[in-house]
């Protein structure tokens, strides 16, 4: 009879990985030799998103801007960037105006309904404060 060789899962983690297999891998995927899936493949690598990883991590790829960081930009290059930029601040700042808005809106709601709770149940909720120091700033004064 034969017999069956059962291969044992082992997990791997980035540490059982050498830094030379590390550099080969990214270095055959962005010339393009190797897809992911290959390279995932053909190096035993377990996990889907590591090669990703690697990518980013030591290729030459600028994930941030989306192009190659070894090639210069051109003007209209850098133009549309800078206008995507003012596109995404603007979308940014117009949110961040309706939470303010909001946030004002909900102010004036809470002062109206402290307003009615203190006529409805006949009792002051909010502090008086009068204008003026306060105690530890009177204190100080009068030790001097």
């Amino acid at each position: 009879m034969k017999e069956i060789v059962k291969q044992e899962y082992v997990k791997r983690t980035q540490k059982d990985y050498s830094m030379s297999l590390k550099l080969q891998v990214v270095k055959e995927v962005e010339q393009g030799h190797l897809s992911l899936g290959a390279a995932k493949r053909k190096y035993g690598i377990q996990g889907d998103s590591t090669v990703r990883y690697w990518l980013r991590k030591y290729g030459s790829f600028d994930w941030e801007n989306q192009t190659p960081s070894n090639m210069p930009k051109s003007q209209e290059q850098k133009i549309l960037e800078l206008e995507a930029k003012v596109k995404l601040l603007e979308k940014q700042k117009a949110f961040l105006e309706h939470q303010i808005d909001r946030a004002d809106r909900k102010a004036v709601l809470f002062d109206m309904m402290i307003d009615l709770a203190e006529k409805e149940f006949n009792i002051p909720i909010r502090k008086k404060c009068l204008p003026g120091q306060s105690n530890s700033a009177e204190k100080k004064e009068k030790k001097r």
